[in-house]
């Protein structure tokens, strides 16, 4: 049986130049955040831009919730996917990150498809869920330590087969350091075998990333 390919920085730059080209505005959105300082490392990966396009786009998904925005590269790669009568609503606490990120749905002429609700997140999840709203997909990109509550409300957002997505279930690679005891690191564990013995989902950790758990609602 052969073995998974180690992915360091040049196979990265390798996929990245042969994979479907990024829109103007997510290079945009790249480049405002390398300004940043340490703080760019809440954007996504150019590889998960382009497999959750991928992902939408196969699974002819029209509705998605977003739990963490930040300055909207993730958002902008999922509604550039999604049809025209498609729609994404993007929570998050962050004003000012999140009038960043509308300013650039606007440059790419997709804010017609995104209802930013700038609040915390479990507030939101509680009001989207006693309206009864349903998604296709929910994709999780936020705090870590509530990551099982997050979850646990997408879980009653997504019909069966709907699917959900969770960024950082690798954590660096630091989810198999033994030596790594921090609250971050140990949540992340705790968070992973727990949607792995969660019998209302089926659940895949991909090395795309910083690592994606892909849960389909059985």
């Amino acid at each position: 049986m052969s073995s998974d390919i180690i992915v360091n920085k040049e196979v990265v730059e390798y996929i990245n130049n042969n994979s479907t080209k990024l829109h103007p505005v997510q290079k945009e959105i790249i480049s405002y955040n390398e300004q940043l300082g340490d703080i760019k490392r809440m954007q996504i990966s150019l590889s998960q831009c382009h497999f959750l396009h991928l992902l939408i786009k196969s699974s002819k998904i029209k509705k998605i919730l977003e739990i963490g925005t930040f300055t909207g590269l993730s958002t902008l790669s999922m509604a550039l996917a999604l049809p025209e009568n498609g729609s994404v609503i993007a929570l998050d606490k962050n004003q000012e990150t999140s009038n960043i990120a509308l300013n650039f749905f606007k440059k790419a002429a997709q804010d017609h498809k995104i209802k930013m609700i700038i609040a915390l997140a479990l507030k939101s999840l509680k009001n989207l869920n006693y309206e009864k709203h349903k998604f296709d997909l929910v994709f999780i990109d936020a705090d870590k330590e509530n990551y099982k509550n997050y979850f646990n409300h997408s879980i009653e957002l997504v019909d069966k087969d709907g699917l959900i997505v969770i960024d950082n279930v690798l954590w660096h690679g630091e989810v198999v350091n033994i030596n790594k005891q921090d609250k971050l690191t140990t949540s992340i564990r705790e968070f992973n075998t727990y949607v792995n013995e969660d019998k209302r989902v089926e659940n895949l950790i991909i090395p795309v990333g910083d690592g994606l758990s892909v849960c389909r609602k059985l």
